[in-house]
């Protein structure tokens, strides 16, 4: 390598005249890909190539290389084939959580969801919103013996068949929920249970329920046996929506009428994160 390179700034953003130099040497490739998932991240929907090379000042051979090994690792996906826009998967996004885990943040949120597990005696789930979708990032089993779901961490949310994605759904316009569930897609007949929306009447006719009742309510929709409720995180300054807190259980456990009982707990440990403000923001 030569005295230029070891003159430049590692900060510095590389210029198109330092192309062919910045290219062959492994800190400028690391800062050019790391560079195209931060851009992503702050589009949910996505960027033509030509605006990941502008923006980041990129030459497009070069977005073309770094984007295309960026898909082949599985972190960023290409909607519509050739021509079509990057957007980030769930990859990184599971690799965010499992540090939030790892790291304790979401600790702060944990005794709360503890102490509503206990008083449950089922699973409770804490779930953020990323883009167009939303994963799981934190939990609390309160089941002490029988049939216990608790799968794992980060994984993205099924909208129309959950009792969190439609909680989630139902704090927007109608418009803008159809639009997602049916991005995401209702699923085939055998997929869910037997009583999750198939399409965009059934679910609108849950939502507004979800709407009266201030929480979401499902039984036999995402899995035949379970049973969930499900209501928003707000900001207690803002009343931005951060997040959604859920209950699950087996229905033989937790049948409609318990569920029912259960809501109000649900709601109030809601607020209580909200007010605590700990609840990592989609920033899409």
């Amino acid at each position: 390598m030569n005295s230029k390179s070891h003159s430049r700034k590692p900060a510095s953003r590389p210029s198109v005249a330092e192309t062919d130099e910045v290219s062959a040497a492994p800190s400028g490739i690391m800062e050019r890909t790391l560079a195209i998932i931060e851009l992503l991240s702050h589009h949910g929907s996505g960027l033509p190539i030509s605006s990941i090379s502008t923006m980041l000042s990129i030459p497009l051979s070069a977005s073309h290389r770094l984007t295309s090994d960026l898909q082949a690792l599985g972190y960023i996906q290409q909607e519509g084939g050739s021509g079509g826009r990057y957007r980030l998967t769930m990859k990184p996004v599971s690799v965010a959580f499992r540090f939030l885990a790892s790291c304790g943040i979401t600790d702060f949120a944990q005794p709360v969801l503890d102490r509503l597990a206990a008083e449950s005696g089922e699973l409770v789930r804490l779930a953020v919103p990323d883009g167009g979708s939303l994963s799981w990032i934190a939990r609390a089993q309160g089941g002490r013996s029988g049939l216990k779901y608790d799968p794992d961490m980060g994984q993205a949310a099924h909208l129309s068949s959950t009792a969190t994605g439609l909680a989630w759904l139902a704090t927007m316009p109608d418009a803008a929920a159809l639009r997602l569930a049916e991005e995401q897609g209702y699923g085939s007949p055998d997929e869910f249970g037997p009583n999750a929306p198939r399409n965009s009447k059934a679910l609108l006719s849950v939502l507004k329920a979800t709407r009266q009742r201030g929480f979401s309510l499902t039984v036999a929709t995402f899995a035949p046996w379970m049973t969930a409720i499900a209501c928003v995180v707000r900001s207690g300054r803002t009343q931005e929506t951060l997040g959604t807190l859920s209950i699950a259980g087996p229905t033989l456990r937790l049948p409609e009428s318990r569920a029912l009982e259960l809501g109000q707990l649900l709601v109030e440990a809601a607020r209580e994160l909200g007010d605590m403000q700990i609840v990592p923001r989609d920033n899409g």
